[in-house]
């Protein structure tokens, strides 16, 4: 959907027969700088909140419009700061006592994601999130609380901090989440577990979220999620619900160390991927050799709709990104379909053989 020309605002957001364009225009322009490519989208955005007040919704309506509005322009803010730094975020029971083995799991998961200098994102609150974080340390912490009037705060290690983040709606709090997510482990929990399990799968499979490790933790012995698994591959494989590569989406890992190795090693080769026009890029770390670049034409040529793979060494229209713009990109026409099968195409970009030797 384009949003870049003011014909668009003109066409799909008129407010009234007063023509308020002219004071839109003006009000961007005080501080919004004139080339800033989101200079449409604040124009729309004003818009939107102009007609919503001429309609004059009821105040519940309102009230929902405004704090939205200022728990993500907050958490925008916040976050701004940790904006280069991998995050991983982690789900699992906030009912697990302190003596639990998948507790200590939880534990040495977050040192394991510390050492290798990702911060640890949970709910905020106790069982595994606060295990996840007093292995991480504050300074590699990020808790996202939910303010209810039964619950108890944030967690020793986040409560009181500048790491610590409350939102009023689930909605919001469940899309950062995800949005500042590098990776998601899920260690064994109740209804709001398997309800995070489920929704991070949907959004992987369907692209509405980028892709990322989700790694399943479990202590040895244990077949919590080895019971889930068996549960996708007999009901919902076996009736075709799903594709047998949408299984490639969710990793299962029995230490720590397993489960931050797994993160790791999916960032060796692949560092990103975006959406440019068409094509799918993929940044790279290490550019391909000859003999990988042909295997990708004869071995993933299903997830192209034409044209194959086309190895660049850099990009001269991502602007916005401006500090990434060196980076080697792996660019194809991605039927935005098949995200298990695009699973297995990074971890074959992720093994060293099949980069250059100079690189």
């Amino acid at each position: 959907m384009p949003y870049e020309t003011d014909a668009y605002l003109s066409r799909h957001f008129q407010t009234s027969s007063v023509d308020l364009n002219t004071q839109v225009e003006q009000l961007t322009a005080l501080v919004v700088p004139p080339a800033s490519p989101n200079l449409p989208l604040y124009k729309e955005m004003l818009t939107t909140v102009i007609r919503m007040a001429q309609a004059d919704r009821n105040r519940w309506d309102a009230k929902i419009m405004l704090q939205t509005l200022r728990e993500m322009e907050l958490a925008f803010s916040t976050l701004e700061q940790f904006k280069r730094r991998r995050k991983v975020t982690v789900f699992g029971s906030a009912r697990t006592p302190t003596d639990h083995p998948t507790y200590g799991l939880a534990r040495e998961l977050g040192q394991t994601l510390a050492q290798l200098d990702m911060m640890v994102i949970t709910g905020a609150g106790g069982g595994i999130m606060a295990a996840a974080h007093e292995g991480a340390g504050l300074e590699n912490s990020l808790g996202f609380n939910i303010t209810l009037p039964f619950e108890q705060g944030a967690n020793e290690v986040v409560g009181g901090s500048s790491h610590l983040l409350s939102f009023h709606f689930f909605f919001l709090r469940k899309l950062f989440f995800v949005k500042e997510a590098d990776a998601l482990v899920l260690c064994p929990g109740g209804f709001g577990t398997l309800d995070e399990a489920l929704e991070v799968m949907t959004l992987v499979q369907t692209g509405k979220s980028p892709l990322v490790p989700i790694v399943l933790l479990d202590e040895p012995g244990s077949s919590y999620w080895e019971h889930f698994q068996a549960f996708l591959r007999q009901q919902l494989e076996a009736r075709h619900y799903i594709l047998p590569s949408d299984l490639q989406l969710v990793r299962l890992a029995h230490s720590a160390e397993e489960a931050g190795q797994e993160i790791a090693r999916f960032y060796r080769n692949y560092h990103s991927s975006r959406w440019l026009k068409d094509n799918f890029v993929i940044r790279l770390n290490h550019p391909l050799n000859v003999p990988a670049m042909a295997t990708l034409d004869r071995e993933f040529a299903d997830l192209c709709l034409g044209g194959g793979f086309q190895q660049q060494p850099f990009c001269e229209i991502e602007t916005d990104e401006p500090e990434l713009c060196e980076m080697t990109r792996l660019a194809f026409r991605f039927n935005a379909r098949d995200h298990g099968r695009l699973r297995e195409l990074v971890d074959f970009i992720n093994l060293p053989q099949n980069w250059q030797q100079n690189a």
